[in-house]
């Protein structure tokens, strides 16, 4: 039986999950919603470890992906002075250490584009096959203003004003889902979010001739933290996080993007490491993006025949580097559910709910006290900090041997019915 699906969302999850299940059966007829007018491609480096390589390898994609690959080496720490305080190498796979950089790291843009041209070639390869009665349309400047549940479909209500009803909705439109508010309820979604109690600020600026393959990151006094991340590209991206000021960081996020700008470089005005160039970056970028960074939490996955997808449903955190890996291995499972229980829906759900729940608490399992001790507050805490820096990063060196983990294809489910190549 073929479904017809409206996924919410045109980033990384929704359209790995809806090529995953068209592969299982081409006449599914899946439509996938982006409020933005165009494919957004912006965004920072997201990185590829513990399962999603084995799901991208599966899909026929990981080539592609390593191609895309920037050439990032691994992190240094520097003082005020830009003298090297402590350096990590980047992360080989099947390894475990401290870090910033693992073996694949790829610009989100490029990720997403490559997920997109995916759906589409092999959409356009299958067309003559399934006519106009399935596959995948892309449906671009559009949100969705209201969520009818019904026994045996969603009627949706779209932002111009049109209604159709749906087998399933997949909300992937992520951390601040407007789908999961519109199926879960404002009380129930707002509660999903756990705040870290830190702001971050992303945005590129240009390259200067010093910087290479190594990302930067820098302590500041004040519970600071900037990290520079070049990668051999033209440009360098900066990650500016803050866990002080957050009454007044916080406030900006409803104010105008100028008025978001002022706030960090209020805030970061007197850091005393490449200020000028990054406040000046900063006031002029483009692609400026700031938000409080937290996780979501949510007590059920799916409510009727709405299902959250990605950072919409369990958002990790970026200080744990499992966004990516966890938005992948929803859409492979949830495909996989889907494509074995047919036209049962609902079991689906519920065995996707079962087999998402483990790796979702463990890569939520986060301490934030510990992540408290990356932001002190005085200059002494910052020394101290990158004394321990330096004494981490020696130990990490002389015992490799003990950072060694297991490969985690094995801990995946296998599907055949989605018919992937491994």
């Amino acid at each position: 039986m073929s479904l017809n699906i409206l996924v919410v969302g045109a980033g990384i999850c929704g359209p790995a999950f809806a090529t995953l299940l068209q592969r299982s059966n081409p006449k599914h007829k899946i439509t996938i919603l982006e409020r933005f007018d165009s494919l957004r491609t912006s965004g920072q480096q997201v990185d590829l470890k513990t399962q999603a390589p084995h799901i991208l390898r599966k899909m026929g994609l990981m080539e592609t992906i390593k191609a895309h690959c920037v050439n990032e080496t691994g992190l240094e720490m520097v003082d005020s002075t830009d003298k090297q305080v402590s350096y990590f190498p980047a992360t080989a796979a099947g390894e475990r250490r401290p870090g910033l950089t693992s073996e694949h790291e790829i610009m989100r843009g490029d990720m997403v584009q490559v997920l997109y041209d995916a759906s589409v070639e092999r959409n356009a390869a299958l067309k003559p096959q399934i006519g106009s009665q399935g596959g995948i349309l892309y449906r671009f400047g559009q949100t969705i203003t209201a969520l009818d549940q019904h026994p045996d479909e969603v009627e949706v209500t779209f932002s111009d004003g049109k209604k159709q009803g749906f087998d399933l909705v997949v909300a992937a439109d992520g951390q601040g889902s407007r789908t999961r508010r519109l199926a879960f309820g404002e009380e129930v979604s707002d509660a999903a979010f756990k705040s870290l109690g830190i702001h971050g600020a992303y945005f590129s600026i240009p390259r200067i001739e010093s910087e290479g393959s190594l990302a930067r990151g820098h302590l500041a006094p004040g519970r600071r933290m900037i990290m520079t991340r070049t990668s051999d590209r033209p440009v360098t991206g900066v990650l500016l996080f803050a866990m002080e000021q957050s009454n007044r960081l916080r406030a900006s996020y409803k104010e105008p993007q100028e008025a978001q700008k002022q706030a960090f470089s209020e805030t970061f005005k007197d850091i005393e490491w490449q200020t000028d160039r990054l406040i000046e970056g900063l006031r002029n970028s483009e692609d400026f993006y700031a938000h409080e960074l937290g996780q979501i939490k949510m007590g059920q996955l799916s409510t009727g025949r709405v299902v959250l997808l990605g950072d919409a449903g369990y958002c990790p955190s970026p200080f744990t580097g499992l966004g990516t890996n966890l938005c992948l291995m929803g859409a492979y499972i949830l495909a996989g559910e889907l494509a074995r229980h047919g036209s049962d829906v609902k079991g689906a759900l519920k065995s996707y709910e079962d087999e998402m729940r483990p790796f979702i608490d463990d890569c939520q399992r986060f301490s934030t006290g510990s992540l408290g001790l990356f932001f002190p507050y005085s200059r002494l805490g910052v020394w101290s900090m990158g004394k321990l820096m330096w004494a981490v990063s020696k130990v990490n060196g002389l015992f490799p041997q003990f950072q060694k983990v297991d490969n985690h294809d094995g801990c995946i489910r296998e599907y055949p019915e989605l018919k992937l190549k491994g």
